[in-house]
């Protein structure tokens, strides 16, 4: 088979698309590239559908190969095992653009396998995987209505640009991955610091041009190759039956399928499918496979019949009316923070912990620098919660991709480690759902986390949008259920604080979002978001200004970095002895800062004292408290620091001359002297002479067993007070905790 290679520019970067080099069994198979990104994207199809099956068994699949960056997997076995959230997430990316566009009906397998098999860093392989994808499905005999195209969009130096460099996004202000076809919008996923809707919209905007370069080569490729489309004809029903139900359900449809309690409406609804089965099935015994099917269509008809003709929905509300809502904080008694968020049927109960810095989750993945996260989200979606009985797993792809959604809603707002040293823990237990328990979820752990008192930015909170299309007319529907999610045309997450979006999902049943719907679906979630806000913030208007007794304190000193290896100890000795004696956890990094952990505060502040007395360094012009451990002809060695003496000579023991050290001071004895000068031989020379002049004309007593902190303390120019502290809060009623200016030398 030859080679055929198609170039596109894509905001002035080449977009290689190379097929007939490899995967020739596959139906089709193509490499993308760009930069030293490399990708292999193929499609698969199956010959005859599966017996009884009754959804399209479409699966894409994202492999991370960790030798694509010159990388051995860290795990026992050395080789890649289950994907990494990271390849989770971005096959839910893959998918979602593509599945819209398959016949309706399609009953055929379809496994579409992305493979990264080289990474440069700068260009993303998530982008090549979604474009790759689609070529491959282009150019193969699968019927599909694409082709899809793909980029991301950032927000840099106050400019949207496409598909900006992996390394430039952590300052990127937007995060947006958009994917459609060339004439509308079919997939949008985003995180973002807070921009305005206006940007989003620009942003997509520029994205569709982009994204039309993409198509149209795509399609010249297939011109050039693709093979004969195979041919599909979705199922149709035959006329007599078809009508014959719709008489049977015209009067009474409405009456069960329409209220406001969801278990009522689901049982009225099931019990007259069963009744007008049973009953037309007797009438049409050769057709009595398709009633089932037939009532579903006519039930999503008459649903979006009423939305769209008499802005009537299933459970009675207006189009923009967002279901009661009810919050409770402070639930659980020994977590560190927890919050209750019901909507309508929609309940998460989220949980906050809080750890220290040993506590980051390590990710390996693609990237060549190790990667820590200290803000985790996880969301569960027991059985129960839509009252099924099945056997609880793992987290699946929609728990993984919720729980990423809402980590990414909140992740903008999350306080920096200066100012807040610990690792954030958050579950979302889905606890009912009938909707938008994503976004739930965000509303939850912001309660969660204000309740443990972490100092957030700003509150967030997120609500889900749908669409309803009939005959050239469309309905936004703000806060939709479950119902309307299943027989609507779209799912749109919003989710942000007061000032702007934080986190954006979207995913489409039809053939694309205009521009025009996508702006009139922003601005009534922004209406919804602050009228959750408002619900939310009457309940817990800020972080509580105290923590859990539960909780640890977390104290930062800054230590010269030349002093970790005095805490390590030889073999881990000393830092390990801390530990035990104190019940405190530690964690020292390169850069000198010690981050000491402690839920008791008696066991942290003895950690604490025990640190600065390894590392802290004398101070000239400081009076310290000391202690004689040798004594010279010529004067006395005094020890005012764990390993750190000084010599003070027998001329500055006092203010009158003496023959013999002795007559002053003994080994043993504590004094208290002043630090006067560090020579060129790096010596230090005390005087106990200068000390006790200098507390005598401040009118302070001298006796020498006085507390040295309490001296410190007292004297004219004392050290700048601490931002925070063991367990203290600062100045703006946080919590303390974060980053000090520095040890203490009292």
């Amino acid at each position: 088979m030859a080679v055929v290679t198609k170039n596109i520019e894509v905001a002035g970067k080449r977009l290689s698309i190379e097929t007939g080099r490899a995967a020739e069994q596959a139906n089709g198979a193509v490499i993308v590239r760009q930069g030293d990104s490399v990708v292999l994207s193929t499609v698969v199809m199956s010959k005859e559908p599966r017996e009884g099956i009754d959804f399209f068994p479409l699966t894409c699949d994202y492999e991370e190969k960790l030798y694509a960056a010159g990388k051995i997997p860290g795990a026992f076995m050395r080789r890649e095992g289950r994907p990494s959230e990271t390849a989770i997430l971005a096959s839910r990316l893959t998918d979602r653009p593509l599945r819209p566009l398959f016949p309706e009906g399609f009953r055929l397998d379809i496994q579409v396998v992305s493979t990264v098999l080289s990474v440069d860093q700068e260009n993303d392989p998530t982008i090549l995987s979604i474009n790759g994808a689609s070529t491959a499905i282009v150019i193969s005999d699968v019927p599909w209505a694409g082709p899809v195209g793909a980029v991301r969009m950032g927000l840099l130096d106050g400019k949207v640009v496409v598909n900006p460099p992996m390394t430039r996004m952590a300052e990127s202000e937007l995060d947006l991955v958009v994917a459609g076809t060339a004439d509308a919008i079919l997939m949008v996923e985003a995180g973002a610091k807070g921009v305005s809707e206006q940007t989003v919209l620009e942003a997509l905007d520029m994205a569709r041009l982009a994204i039309n370069e993409i198509c149209a080569g795509q399609l010249e490729l297939q011109r050039e190759i693709g093979k004969p489309k195979r041919e599909y004809s979705p199922p149709v029903y035959p006329a007599q039956v078809t009508e014959v139900v719709s008489e049977y359900l015209a009067l009474r449809l409405d009456s069960a399928a329409f209220g406001a309690d969801k278990a009522a409406r689901e049982a009225s609804t099931d019990e007259l499918r069963k009744k007008m089965i049973a009953e037309l099935g007797e009438r049409f015994p050769d057709h009595a496979d398709i009633l089932g099917k037939l009532f579903d269509k006519k039930l999503k008809d008459r649903v979006r019949e009423r939305i769209v003709e008499e802005g009537v929905r299933m459970d009675g509300r207006g189009l923009k009316d967002v279901r009661e809502i009810t919050v409770e904080v402070g639930v659980l008694p020994r977590t560190h923070g927890s919050g209750l968020f019901t909507r309508g049927q929609t309940q998460a109960l989220t949980i906050a912990t809080l750890g220290s810095m040993s506590d980051q989750q390590k990710l390996d993945g693609l990237t060549l620098a190790d990667e820590f996260k200290r803000y985790m989200h996880h969301y569960n979606f027991p059985p129960f919660s839509v009252g099924e009985a099945r056997p609880l797993r793992g987290p699946g792809r929609r728990e993984i991709g919720h729980g990423a959604l809402a980590e990414r809603a909140l992740l903008a707002v999350i306080p920096p480690v200066e100012e807040w040293p610990y690792t954030m823990r958050l579950v979302s237990e889905i606890l009912s759902s009938n909707g938008s328990t994503s976004m739930a979820s965000v509303c939850g752990s912001t309660l969660a986390l204000m309740d443990a008192g972490v100092p957030i930015k700003s509150p967030v909170a997120g609500i889900a949008m749908g669409l309803v299309t009939r005959e050239g007319k469309h309905a936004v529907l703000t806060d939709i259920q479950g119902v309307e999610d299943n027989l609507g045309d779209m799912d749109f997450k919003v989710a942000g604080t007061r000032d702007g979006i934080t986190a954006l999902q979207m995913d489409i049943k039809i053939k694309g979002l205009t521009h025009e719907i996508f702006a009139q679906a922003l601005e009534q979630a922004r209406e919804a978001r602050l009228f959750v806000l408002d619900k939310m913030l009457a309940v817990l208007p800020r972080p509580r200004s105290e923590m859990s007794a539960y909780a640890p304190r977390i104290t930062t000193i800054l230590i010269n970095p030349d002093k970790i290896r005095d805490i390590i100890g030889p073999g881990g000795k000393m830092i390990r002895k801390i530990t035990e004696e104190t019940g405190a956890q530690i964690d020292v990094e390169d850069d000198g800062r010690v981050f000491i952990a402690a839920v008791d505060q008696e066991g942290g502040q003895k950690a604490i004292d025990w640190i600065k007395g390894l590392t802290d360094e004398v101070e000239v012009g400081r009076i310290y408290k000391g202690k004689v451990v040798r004594i010279m002809s010529f004067g006395a060695f005094v020890e005012v620091l764990p390993n750190q003496d000084g010599l003070v000579h027998i001329s500055k023991l006092t203010d009158h001359r003496v023959e013999r050290v002795e007559e002053v001071c003994n080994i043993g004895d504590e004094i208290v002297v002043k630090a006067v000068e560090v020579d060129s031989q790096g010596r230090l020379n005390l005087s106990r002479q200068a000390a006790i002049e200098e507390l005598t004309g401040k009118g302070l007593p001298i006796e020498e067993h006085i507390n040295p902190e309490v001296m410190a303390a007292a004297l004219a120019s004392p050290p700048a007070p601490r931002e925070g502290g063991f367990g203290g809060r600062d100045r703006g009623g946080r919590n303390g905790g974060g980053r000090g200016r520095g040890p203490r030398r009292d």
